[in-house]
């Protein structure tokens, strides 16, 4: 039986405190749509997703007016489009990209995530392909999100995907120089990457998922950040279990809307992602939970233990809330998102290494850097190498998001609208990396990987 105490303070969590439902991502597959015609293959790929998907918008609408819980975006994954179109008699991939487009806007859906390859070991066909396109698909798409995964514990790292990585990161920021990059904001380079993450733009629907799934992603740092307010001082035993405490009740939000969501659309549900994710709105930062520990500003000496405290009893509380937890879940920190975030970067105590640190640590990584728009390829391929570097040794999924800005430097700030925030564009090393990322091959797997 519910409370009532429980549900006024739900109530009290979704009006004041930014408590909601990030997202409901239906994932698709698309492996029975493959056809060496490239356009009767896209063809069944616009069907698949528009009869599939047909009334995601309406039920989340319709969940969210019944339940009086904010559903602040509809989105879809599919298989990953290197390993639908690499069968296809073509050499280019940009127009399953506008398919996708074409298929988001239909369905009314906010992002589609897919636009994707899994090179971690080497390339295939398909592959080289997408990869090739990937520039082009950002620039010419509103609503596709593409993901590369470069690395894993059990294959190492591909190097040479790593150094085409860079260099696609800077061509789609000339791309998309009109709106500062924006493409890049929309394109994500990961180490053990899942197969059932919600959140974009690293969503994909993974190959061990059954045809089509219901994933929600919850959301809430507010509410943490509210919940910690009434034990200062305490000390960390007491402030994990408030978090653990906080992030079952979010959680446990999350399952009914998923269940209801799930049922409704006739869709098996997947998973729920316990992901603290972070909005520009005052109050919805996952840097203010850290200073709210105790440090002065987010990025200080203190602050990587602090979120892993966070990270830990943000998954502890959760998975007891829920059958099925999955995709990334702990706490995002990315910088434009994140009102407490962009405060920190342009006050210049949060720095690029220390966001590095803060990765071995949270649920993804370095997310939603803008960085100075003259960083060479070479230099942000680097930076994708040490991330994977830190997912591959420590067995967890790592990922960059950054965003060359052509025509800024440090100090200035990016505009990216919406959930995307601002971005402050933050310094890198000026010292070269090009000859260590020329090397190519293949970084092995740590010994840790051989677990048979």
């Amino acid at each position: 039986m519910v409370s009532t105490k429980r549900i006024f303070q739900t109530i009290e969590m979704i009006d004041k405190q930014h408590l909601d439902i990030r997202t409901i991502t239906m994932g698709i597959s698309l492996l029975d749509c493959v056809s060496e015609d490239a356009n009767r293959c896209r063809t069944r790929i616009y069907d698949k997703i528009c009869r599939r998907a047909e009334h995601l918008v309406q039920v989340g609408e319709d969940i969210e007016s019944e339940f009086g819980i904010p559903i602040v975006n509809k989105r879809i994954s599919v298989t990953p489009v290197a390993l639908v179109a690499g069968g296809c008699d073509t050499e280019d991939l940009a127009p399953f990209a506008r398919t996708l487009d074409e298929a988001a806007k239909n369905c009314g859906v906010n992002f589609i995530g897919g636009f994707s390859a899994l090179v971690q070991k080497g390339f295939a066909r398909g592959d080289e392909l997408l990869l090739r396109a990937i520039p082009q698909a950002l620039a010419e798409t509103e609503f596709v999100c593409s993901s590369v995964n470069v690395g894993s514990t059990r294959a190492g790292i591909n190097m040479d995907a790593v150094a085409q990585m860079g260099r696609i990161i800077k061509e789609t920021a000339h791309r998309t120089a009109d709106r500062d990059g924006l493409g890049c904001a929309k394109l994500v380079v990961f180490c053990n990457a899942v197969e059932d993450n919600p959140f974009m733009a690293g969503a994909f629907h993974g190959v061990g998922e059954a045809d089509s799934v219901i994933n929600v992603g919850v959301s809430g740092p507010g509410v943490v950040y509210h919940a910690l307010q009434k034990c200062k001082g305490a000390p960390f035993d007491e402030v994990a279990e408030t978090i653990k405490k906080t992030a079952f009740q979010i959680t446990r939000m999350g399952q009914m809307v998923a269940g209801e969501a799930s049922r409704r659309l006739d869709t098996p549900f997947g998973i729920v992602d316990l992901s603290l994710a972070p909005t520009p709105a005052r109050g919805d930062s996952v840097a203010r939970i850290l200073e709210e520990m105790g440090l002065e500003v987010c990025g200080t000496h203190g602050t990587t233990a602090a979120l892993a405290l966070l990270n830990d009893a943000v998954k502890k509380g959760g998975v007891m809330a829920s059958g099925h937890v999955g995709g990334l879940s702990g706490a995002f920190i990315p910088v434009s998102e994140d009102e407490g975030m962009i405060a920190a970067a342009q006050s210049g105590v949060l720095e690029l290494s220390k966001l590095e640190a803060m990765t071995c640590v949270c649920s993804v990584g370095l997310d939603m850097i803008a960085v100075p728009g003259d960083t060479p390829a070479e230099t942000i391929s680097a930076i994708i190498a040490d991330e994977a570097a830190i997912g591959m040794v420590n067995g967890k999924t790592t990922a960059v998001r950054v965003i060359p800005v052509e025509g800024k430097t440090v100090g200035d700030v990016v505009e990216m609208g919406g959930l995307l925030g601002s971005a402050p564009v933050m310094p890198v090393h000026g010292t070269s990396s090009a000859a260590f990322v020329a090397r190519g091959g293949r970084i092995p797997a740590p010994l840790q990987s051989l677990k048979n």
